[in-house]
């Protein structure tokens, strides 16, 4: 597996259209700070760290739906891929739908949304945008 932030949001995605109500994935940092992004803007239900799975630990993670049994997420998508980085200054931090979505990006500081760098006036690269 080359890219494993796409395997996550794949992982994601594919979960949500078969409507399942949780979703395992191998676990990494990156991937767990992206899921505490999820849970803290309300994309998700909740999320639990298992130790000892496969050697890396796993992710489970609760998926979230409307009363319409819709997904809470309606698109996740990549934007930096290992082929073509797609990285942005602090004046240009990236917006998604007019700040109704989400922007998940890695700074020097650690991964965060578009709206934290830009009050800590920080670049980076976007990983993802989430709506």
């Amino acid at each position: 597996m080359t890219d494993p932030i796409a395997d996550y949001l794949t992982r994601l995605r594919n979960a949500l259209k078969a409507k399942h109500k949780v979703v395992e994935i191998p676990a990494s940092n990156i991937k767990k700070r992206i899921t505490e992004i999820l849970f803290d803007k309300g994309y998700i239900n909740g999320y639990k760290y298992q130790e000892g799975f496969a050697n890396q630990g796993a992710i489970k993670i609760a998926l979230k739906y409307r009363r319409d049994s819709a997904p809470v997420i309606a698109k996740v998508e990549r934007v930096s891929t290992p082929g073509k980085r797609e990285y942005f200054k602090s004046a240009s931090a990236p917006r998604v739908l007019n700040g109704l979505g989400v922007a998940i990006v890695s700074t020097s500081k650690g991964v965060m949304t578009d709206k934290e760098a830009r009050e800590q006036n920080l670049g980076g690269e976007i990983l993802c945008k989430v709506y």
